[in-house]
């Protein structure tokens, strides 16, 4: 997407669960010499299969027309109207469909006010219950991979050094023996001589 220093251009999600709220982002960027602008934004809906029915406008105040939206729509705009979003409330299944952001800006430049428009469609489907995403069971499986691994590695570990302790262990023993058991016949000289 596009990309500049005071907004960021980024893709509206595409899937909603049935009963849940669903903001339609839209984001139309504008160069900073061009801020002074009045816009105005309308949102359509196409159904499968059907044509485009306006549902919401937004310039200097809002208007909803009467759709099977009316009451389940929420302006989630920004102040600087670079983003032009929408939310839809408590959304059901018949709600999947095409969904267009038309932006119109008029700058408002001394000699000229020239006219810019911008267009973004939202193919929304709409689900029962929310599906399992590919990446978080892919994590979820490499999370188990990597808890089985720790935990072979760690009881190696422990067998390794308690091998090794008590090889330690038995050469301690060893050597204490080793000093403790000296022969008789080297005890006689060991004996330290007095002096008369």
């Amino acid at each position: 997407g596009f990309c500049s220093a005071v907004c960021v251009e980024v893709p509206s999600e595409t899937e909603a669960v049935q009963g849940t709220h669903m903001k339609l982002l839209c984001i139309s960027c504008m160069k900073r010499e061009e801020v002074t602008a009045s816009t105005m934004v309308e949102w359509f809906y196409r159904p499968d299969g059907g044509k485009d029915e306006p549902i919401y406008k937004y310039e200097k105040k809002i208007h909803e027309f009467p759709s099977r939206f009316s009451g389940r729509l929420q302006w989630n705009g920004s102040k600087d109207m670079q983003d032009v979003s929408i939310t839809v409330l408590n959304v059901t299944l018949n709600d999947s469909g095409i969904y267009t952001c038309n932006i119109t800006r008029e700058f408002e430049f001394e000699i000229h006010r020239p006219l810019f428009t911008s267009s973004r469609e939202i193919h929304l489907t709409v689900v029962e219950e929310a599906g399992e995403d590919f990446t978080s069971v892919i994590s979820e499986i490499m999370m188990y991979i990597l808890l089985v691994f720790l935990t072979l590695w760690l009881l190696i570990e422990m067998v390794y050094c308690y091998r090794k302790v008590s090889k330690a262990e038995e050469a301690a023993q060893e050597n204490a023996t080793d000093y403790l058991a000296i022969p008789s016949e080297n005890k006689e000289n060991c004996a330290v001589p007095v002096e008369e």
